[in-house]
Order: structure tokens, then sequence, then C-alpha cells
């Protein structure tokens, strides 16, 4: 396991670089499909598109959610030149209700080269990522300690 600055501290507010520790289920996948061919798992796909984002601005009303681009309020581009989201497993933290500051998404993401620190989100190799999703099934309990 690779653990990173912040892996084991307690999450305070949106951008502290913390993975807030917790016991999470999976909300939604989303996917480039132009990026990634062939997926097998037991959960609804979603394709990227070019204008897909997530809020992270906490003064949207939109904030922690999936939006349409551009806006107004500050956001991730789920579209990237990268590919650090062509596969994106969004975990339900901070959703039921959203609360402002408190941190938007926990994605499980592509890995950047050399596993450099995400802003929260936890990132895994690209095909660890396609077998992990072959494996999982729908009621998995993702825990982070």
């Amino acid at each position: 396991m690779l653990l990173r600055k912040g892996w084991n501290k307690k999450k305070k507010s949106e951008g502290d670089q913390i993975t807030p520790k917790g016991t999470y289920k999976i909300v939604n996948i989303y996917f480039r499909k132009d990026r990634v061919k062939k997926i097998s798992c037991k959960f609804k796909l979603i394709k990227i598109t070019k204008k897909m984002g997530w809020c992270d601005d906490p003064t949207s009303k939109k904030y922690n959610q999936l939006i349409n681009i551009p806006s107004k309020y500050n956001y991730e581009k789920l579209f990237r030149k990268d590919n650090i989201y062509d596969l994106i497993i969004v975990l339900n933290y901070n959703t039921r209700p959203i609360i402002k500051f408190k941190g938007s998404a926990i994605f499980i993401h592509i890995a950047k080269k050399n596993y450099l620190s995400t802003a929260g989100c936890i990132a895994i190799k690209k095909q660890d990522l396609i077998q992990l999703l072959k494996i999982i099934p729908r009621k998995v309990k993702i825990v982070i300690n």
C-alpha cells in the first residue's frame, strides 16, 4: 500500500489534501470511451463528455455534484488531457447531506506517474483499476482508515 502526506489525518475542509476516513459506497463510475475500451463490471458505466465537470466550489448550490461546464463556479474538468480521469469511481463522501466546505468527492482514479499525491482522492494504476472493477460486487463497502 502506498501512503502519502495527509493519509492518516482528520479531514477538516475542502482542499486540505486529506482523504477522509470512513466507510463508503460506490455512487457512480465514469469513463472515457475513447481511452478505456473494455470494462467488465457489475455497475452502470457513465461516459465522460467534454461538458462534464465536478463542482468543488463551496459557494455553489451544485457543490460536490456533477455539473455541465463551463461554469462560473470552480470545478474539476472530467474530460482531461492527461489520463487520471479516464476511469473514475465516485464514493458517497459528503453527499447526504452535502455540507459546504467539508470537502467534495472522493474519487478512485488513475494514478499519475510515480504516484504523485492527489488532492484527497485515491489513485491506482489504470490496469489495476480495470481489474478491480471486474471483481467488486455492487454492494461493496470501501473502508478508508
